[in-house]
């Protein structure tokens, strides 16, 4: 398994600094997480970069690609109803692409589970990751932000389906699969994509539509860990059918989409183009627009640089579990697909783990190895 780079010992406190300034408790959560619990919490994207490994019994389990899912149980265990966390320790993840190699990487983060003011909240986790960042020494960092929110309350000032407005929102972390929701036409036309499987599947009995799934499953050489079965694939499949076709956007509600997408600019900038391309605010894009007034202040505020920040739309990460903001600290020597800073909202995540408690969810984390300014690119 490789490892980062060895970071001099000055460096990484200086990198600790603002994090341990921050006023949390230490964590540790266990580095041992259920694989299916990953997976419903980070979506699918995330598969083939978890290392999996066999738990006690029939237990399948991953090594935590990231602390915020452990993080979030181990409040939950607490009982408490807030919390400020701050960890460090190794998180495991295979490198991207086919046959991708384990490694293992060192995170300094910090949680915060609360009833606060959001947009508040927000801006004092980026301003938290920023410091942390370039406390390495790097001057070529920038802040690139996403919101699902924002995206959110677009899609509704444009007319757009609840049912697939919600589809939207979850395909915002899987570009290939917004781009063929994007793609899709002709609202009333049935048996196209999955609505064809559904049917087909829909019209034999349970356990032949079940074989004939796995048959296709062995012939493509799959074989499914830690996801649905067959059976639970089946059954949600004959509920969609059952439903009627999928509703489709019109080619002005697409066109308008991947206008929202495009956008790419300093913040206020591309706040204006989003409200010019919806032409009426709703309720919700109204909230998200307000919400960001708020949140450029208290950055300013915190002494972000505006030269340094970037509202871009199609921005996506691996992680599918943020509902809100979302950000990366990029450094120019190290390009897009290597952040030195992460971090955003996920405000649904105790609901999601079946847990009555209603707060706050917003966190950061910093890989030490990339924010040292000594670190080979």
């Amino acid at each position: 398994m490789t490892t980062g780079a060895s970071i001099p010992r000055e460096a990484l406190e200086q990198i600790r600094a603002p994090i341990a300034a921050a006023g949390g408790i230490e964590i540790d959560p266990p580095a041992f997480q259920p694989l299916a619990l990953i997976l419903e919490m980070s979506g699918e994207a995330m598969r083939e970069r978890l290392i999996v490994v066999q738990g006690a019994g029939e237990t399948e389990m991953a090594l935590r690609p990231d602390f915020t899912i452990p993080a979030a149980r181990l409040h939950l265990q607490s009982g408490r109803p807030a919390g400020r966390y701050a960890y460090e320790g190794k998180a495991y993840r295979a490198t991207a692409g086919a046959g991708g190699e384990p490694e293992e990487h060192l995170q300094i983060g910090f949680e915060v589970f609360a009833d606060r003011d959001a947009p508040e909240a927000d801006a004092e986790i980026a301003a938290l990751a920023w410091r942390a960042a370039s406390a390495g020494g790097r001057r070529d960092l920038s802040i690139v932000f996403g919101d699902v929110a924002l995206f959110a309350g677009f899609v509704e000032t444009l007319g757009v389906p609840p049912q697939l407005t919600a589809r939207l929102v979850r395909a915002i972390f899987n570009p290939a699969h917004l781009r063929r929701i994007l793609g899709a036409r002709n609202e009333s036309a049935p048996g196209a994509g999955a609505d064809r499987l559904a049917a087909l599947l829909a019209s034999l009995p349970e356990a032949d539509a079940v074989a004939i799934l796995e048959d296709v499953w062995a012939l493509a050489g799959v074989e499914p860990v830690g996801g649905r079965s067959a059976a639970e694939i089946v059954h949600r499949l004959a509920v969609r059918a059952a439903e009627g076709p999928s509703p489709r956007l019109s080619e002005d509600q697409a066109g308008l989409i991947r206008g929202y997408l495009a956008v790419d600019d300093e913040p206020h900038a591309a706040l204006e183009t989003i409200a010019r391309l919806a032409g009426t605010v709703g309720a919700g894009l109204d909230r998200a627009l307000q919400a960001w007034e708020r949140r450029l202040s208290a950055l300013a505020a915190e002494g972000l640089p505006l030269s340094a920040m970037r509202l871009v739309t199609g921005f996506a990460r691996e992680f599918g579990y943020y509902d809100g903001l979302f950000f990366e600290v990029r450094s120019a020597a190290l390009g897009d697909g290597r952040p030195v800073a992460t971090g955003g909202r996920y405000d649904g995540i105790f609901a999601r783990l079946g847990a009555p408690l209603a707060c706050g969810a917003v966190g950061c984390m910093v890989r030490p190895a990339r924010a040292w300014s000594g670190a080979d690119p």
